[in-house]
């Protein structure tokens, strides 16, 4: 009988470490049983994944590839979190987004949030929100020494200010008891309208906080708009830096010391279900200001102080109950990332108002994570992951190129005013529309298993976004306009477009690729109909004829059963009325039968759009 040692944990001391190149070699013999003829390194590029911003996410990531030290929680250069103790106290600010122009309505909000979970607010307010004047009836009976406020005023942002601190003055509040963000942000207004501000009113704004305020931040360095432009991590990140620059910059030269001037500033990031981007771009975030914070001589300044929102361009129309699972792991990924305030956005944020039922979800996303999943109660969970801490330091290395760029073209407000951010945005959005239209980065509910029956989600109109300068992109817009065509299709006549599938032979031969096929038909809202039995050249046209289809009909089936029924099933199809017929799979495979090809990695966006106008549906 063997007697194990007393720590009992000393079994694998037994076997030798497995080495790089003995992965490698097994990794070879895999990819070879596919057909891949590969070897040593060019085996592992097999299985990597290419990101944008030339990052690259590799199978497999060992010791040495590390990053360099990351420090301590709470220590410079901050890449671990702001605080040494993290969120493990009290767990990460809940802060509640509130849009509406009714300050009644805004307080009945307001209200349910900070007595269901909610920890903070904030409200959109000015043209695209709440008056200013309205903010005393819209925050009555909140607790302002208790919920901290964030306001997102766009151009008002004085008027909003001084509405605000105001009301706390008519509250009889402490200075020091007031915590808040006053959300100026000249830049990321101009960003959002094209309208260039002054930064002579922020800076004012910045100097009365710095004096009388200890606990209130005047500017917001929001880098939303640059997200929600189609920018890449690296390029959020790039556009942030250089507007805290920009930022920095002016209240130095009013006669803030660098230490105050820091102290003005929060970041505002996006939080997608990318997870470990997310993850990494916070972490970097914070190790790439740590590093402006030590150029301008202020190793005192701290951490950047972050607030993460779940991203906008991710939220889907269609099917929006899925919006809540991409929500819940940005959310989780904020945390982890070290995020000091989370927002997360309603599942049906995109379709207007968010009703009382999408809020609580919201909000409860958060308390699951953190009351239920303790999320907060390890300090940096993904540190000391190979994969986390080598990807943060390359988006680091990539962000803090771009942002040289920026500075080297004279600064954010230059690099807005040339076009140099608008075009760089546009080139990378463009790049990943062709994913997103070949189904490369699949849009669950909408390019992927969309479900054309399901029941229009209805909400109020929300308050106008801001609009005027760099676009406001979303994943699924290009699906969303193949689908509203169908929807008026419709509405005129009683039914969808319809396309026949017609199946050959048994199930194994034909069911991944009508699968294929029928996903690939219902993302343009086009109903695919199948014979409930496999068709053959005698059933074909009888089947084709019962199925009400719109003259399209697409063959489904292995590639062996193509070679011998293909052309006899097209032509009883085109018999019965079919004018064009696609193949699901390789293209040239039957050609002599077929007009067109739907396959894998092909351009669903352009063949549904081709297929609708063939159709006669109105553009």
């Amino acid at each position: 009988m063997t007697v194990l040692p007393d720590d009992g944990l000393s079994l694998a001391a037994e076997f030798p470490d497995a080495t790089h190149e003995q992965w490698q070699r097994l990794v070879e013999g895999v990819l070879r049983k596919s057909g891949k003829e590969v070897s040593g390194e060019a085996a592992e590029d097999a299985l990597s994944t290419k990101l944008e911003d030339g990052l690259t996410t590799r199978p497999l990531y060992t010791a040495p590839e590390t990053a360099p030290d990351t420090g301590f929680p709470g220590f410079a250069p901050f890449v671990r979190g702001g605080r040494p103790e993290g969120s493990a106290a009290s767990g990460w600010d809940v802060r509640q987004r509130i849009a509406g122009t009714d300050p009644v309505r805004v307080n009945d909000a307001a209200l349910a949030d900070l007595e269901n979970g909610t920890t903070s607010l904030w409200l959109a307010v000015g043209d695209a929100g709440l008056p200013a004047e309205g903010l005393g009836r819209a925050l009555e009976g909140v607790y302002l020494d208790l919920a901290p406020v964030s306001l997102d005023p766009g151009a008002q942002f004085t008027e909003a200010a001084q509405a605000f601190l105001t009301l706390c003055a008519e509250r009889k509040m402490h200075p020091e008891a007031i915590h808040a963000g006053l959300g100026a942000d000249p830049l990321g207004h101009e960003a959002r309208t094209g309208e260039a501000l002054s930064l002579a009113e922020a800076v004012e704004l910045a100097q009365v906080t710095a004096a009388s305020y200890p606990h209130v931040r005047a500017l917001t360095v929001d880098a939303l708009p640059y997200h929600e432009a189609g920018g890449s991590a690296a390029e959020e990140l790039g556009l942030s830096l250089a507007t805290g620059v920009a930022y920095l910059r002016a209240l130095t030269e009013a006669g803030l010391t660098a230490e105050a001037a820091f102290g003005e500033l929060e970041f505002r990031y996006a939080a997608t279900a990318d997870q470990f981007l997310t993850i990494a771009k916070l972490r970097a975030a914070r190790r790439l200001w740590a590093r402006i914070a030590e150029a301008c001589g202020a190793p005192g300044a701290g951490a950047q102080r972050q607030h993460a929102v779940t991203s906008p361009v991710m939220m889907t129309r269609r099917d929006p109950w899925v919006n809540m699972l991409r929500t819940t792991v940005a959310c989780m990924a904020a945390g982890v990332g070290g995020a000091d305030a989370v927002t997360v956005l309603p599942f049906d944020q995109e379709l207007g108002l968010p009703d009382a039922f999408a809020r609580r979800i919201s909000r409860n996303t958060s308390t699951i994570l953190l009351e239920e999943s303790h999320l907060a109660r390890v300090i940096d969970p993904a540190g000391g992951s190979y994969y986390v801490e080598q990807l943060t330091d390359e988006l680091a290395h990539a962000a803090w190129e771009f942002f040289r760029g920026v500075e080297k073209a004279g600064g954010q407000a230059a690099a807005l005013r040339s076009g140099l951010v608008a075009d760089r945005l546009a080139a990378t959005w463009a790049a990943r529309s062709k994913k997103l239209a070949t189904r490369r980065e699949p849009v669950t509910g909408v390019s992927e298993f969309p479900h054309l029956s399901e029941k229009p989600v209805v909400r109020e109109p929300a308050p106008a976004p801001l609009t005027g300068g760099l676009p406001r992109v979303r994943r699924d817009e290009a699906y969303e306009a193949l689908r509203a065509r169908s929807d008026v299709h419709l509405a005129a006549t009683g039914a969808r477009p319809t396309v026949f599938l017609a199946a050959l032979g048994p199930a194994a031969a034909h069911t991944a690729r009508a699968t294929f096929a029928s996903n690939l038909f219902q993302a343009g809202g086009i109903t695919p109909v199948h014979d409930p039995v496999s068709v053959t050249p005698e059933t074909a046209a009888a089947a084709y004829a019962a199925s009400g289809a719109d003259g399209m009909a697409v063959l489904c089936s292995s590639d062996a059963l193509y070679e011998e029924q293909a052309e006899a099933v097209a032509a009883a199809l085109r018999s019965a009325g079919a004018t064009t017929l696609f193949l699901a799979g390789k293209p040239g495979t039957a050609a002599a039968a077929v007009d067109e090809y739907v396959f894998a990695g092909c351009d669903a966006v352009a063949v549904l759009s081709s297929v609708l106008d063939r159709m006669g549906v109105a553009q």
